[in-house]
């Protein structure tokens, strides 16, 4: 199957009045139709550069971005503003017109392509409706919390049915709750209307909460990409470490102490895995991190232990979570 959108060995440059900062050095990514992708990096990465590359509101220094194999490049003003409205975009800071209520918010992007003021309504008020704000439509956004302002937003983005959402650190000044609750809703827009969606953030758990796979930017380079279970499970680089572990690089390292990580992915979650562990090897441990979460009754997410310093015991407690089917790999470079 062709991809939605193919990055090919896109670079991005900023000249100032006395520097070069190259923020995107040769990235290269397939996204497939029907994905939720999500691009993560540390603040200053280059993650947001890359995503006004797709829709070419950046337009790359060398490369090219490719939508349904067309070559943004090639385009015309004209070419590019068509296929711009098919290319929607959610930021974190909502971006609503103050003056404007909810309704005529929604209706913007269709009176800007000249639906008529009659459908407009109408195709609003069912947007409101998918998003769960009907009984806003007369309120204006300095009434509403940040949650409704991003579903509003949502709704705003899909008003000309566009084939991909770009949402550039769309939950980054939510509370986490709601967070959850705008996840939610993207994951039930893209089963329900097959959108294409790209997750730009800095936080591992917007990935793996929604997310089927991942690419992590690292000074504007590609560090690593795969499905989210593939990266989250093994990841390979010191940036993809570093965004998994939550490791501090800058602490000083913890010296003769043995740490494991445990990755949970189908274990019952009613199983005090641990507990029983301590309870058979007979020698604690010390959790440095605990990122776990249930989801429908399986543990999901990862531990990181700190093994008793005698060698027999450290190797049960490694071959008894082994025996219990979760992965387990040392860690050398973790700090508590």
């Amino acid at each position: 199957m062709e991809p939605i959108i193919q990055i090919q060995n896109v670079t991005k440059t900023f000249t100032g009045k006395d520097n070069q900062v190259e923020a995107l050095k040769g990235i290269s990514l397939d996204i497939e139709k029907g994905d939720i992708y999500g691009i993560i990096g540390m603040s200053g990465a280059g993650k947001s550069t890359l995503v006004r590359c797709l829709n070419f509101l950046e337009k790359p220094t060398t490369g090219t971005v490719l939508i349904e194999n067309q070559d943004l490049s090639a385009m015309s003003e004209k070419e590019l503003r068509k296929t711009r409205t098919e290319i929607a975009m959610i930021f974190q800071h909502f971006n609503l017109l103050m003056q404007r209520n909810v309704l005529d918010n929604v209706c913007f992007p269709m009176e800007i392509v000249g639906v008529k003021k009659a459908d407009a309504r109408k195709r609003a008020m069912e947007l409101l409706e998918i998003v769960g704000l009907k009984e806003k439509a007369k309120s204006y956004p300095a009434q509403l919390s940040g949650g409704q302002k991003q579903r509003v937003a949502i709704a705003r983005a899909l008003a000309n049915n566009p084939k991909i959402l770009l949402c550039d650190e769309a939950t980054s000044a939510l509370d986490p709750t709601t967070t959850k609750s705008i996840l939610q809703l993207l994951k039930q827009i893209n089963r329900d209307f097959g959108i294409t969606i790209v997750i730009i953030t800095h936080e591992m758990a917007v990935v793996q909460e929604i997310c089927s796979h991942v690419a992590i930017i690292d000074n504007g380079e590609l560090a690593e990409s795969g499905t989210v279970e593939e990266v989250f499970t093994s990841p390979k680089t010191a940036a993809a470490k570093k965004l998994v572990f939550m490791v501090n690089p800058q602490a000083t390292e913890m010296r003769g102490k043995r740490c494991i990580r445990i990755v949970f992915s189908e274990n019952s979650s009613f199983e005090p895995v641990i507990a029983n562990m301590v309870l058979e090897c007979k020698a604690p441990v010390n959790i440095l991190l605990a990122d776990t979460k249930d989801i429908g009754g399986i543990a999901h997410g990862q531990m990181i232990l700190q093994l008793p310093e005698d060698e027999t015991a450290a190797a049960k407690m490694i071959h008894y979570l082994q025996e219990r089917k979760l992965t387990v790999e040392e860690v050398d470079s973790y700090v508590g």
